[in-house]
């Protein structure tokens, strides 16, 4: 074989792994993770920690029950896809200022906090609901210590 040829081989298999390796760290999500982003540096409690496994093994949750498009509609993912943050669409991090006119599920499209509470309270609480507790209290945390343990 030539150089050239044995030259031109290497560097077609290092660019193979390169851009693998980019595509993967891409879309890799991490099974558990603590709901941490910049916008919320200052907080009065503790992050609460979410499991992908957890929701999507044990409790049969598709990734669309949570993630959605501009209109509301489940978005058709699978583990592995790309997939942006909440606060990259609900733009607006904290509580709603205090009297602003908008209705409650305009607060929860429009506010980050608002959505999080209301995507993930709302769901536990039908889930202890469908486990036979009609007042929705149960297994799934519904409670803000439940899911914000007091710190250390």
């Amino acid at each position: 074989m030539s150089k050239k040829f044995v030259t031109l081989m290497l560097s077609v298999a290092i660019a193979l792994l390169f851009a693998a390796t980019c595509i993967y760290a891409g879309t890799e999500v991490a099974d558990t993770f603590k709901m941490e982003t910049k916008e919320y540096a200052k907080r009065t409690k503790s992050l609460a920690e979410f499991t992908h496994k957890d929701h999507i093994e044990k409790h049969k949750i598709a990734c669309g029950d949570c993630h959605h498009d501009d209109k509301g509609k489940p978005l058709d993912l699978k583990m592995g896809d790309n997939v942006q943050k909440c606060v990259e669409c609900h733009k607006e991090t904290g509580k709603a200022p205090e009297g602003e006119k908008l209705g409650k599920k305009e607060k929860i499209v429009k506010y980050h906090e608002k959505a999080i509470h209301a995507n993930c309270i709302d769901c536990h609480k039908e889930s202890n609901k469908k486990a036979g507790d009609p007042k929705g209290k149960g297994p799934a945390p519904t409670s803000c210590n439940d899911c914000h343990p007091k710190q250390q």
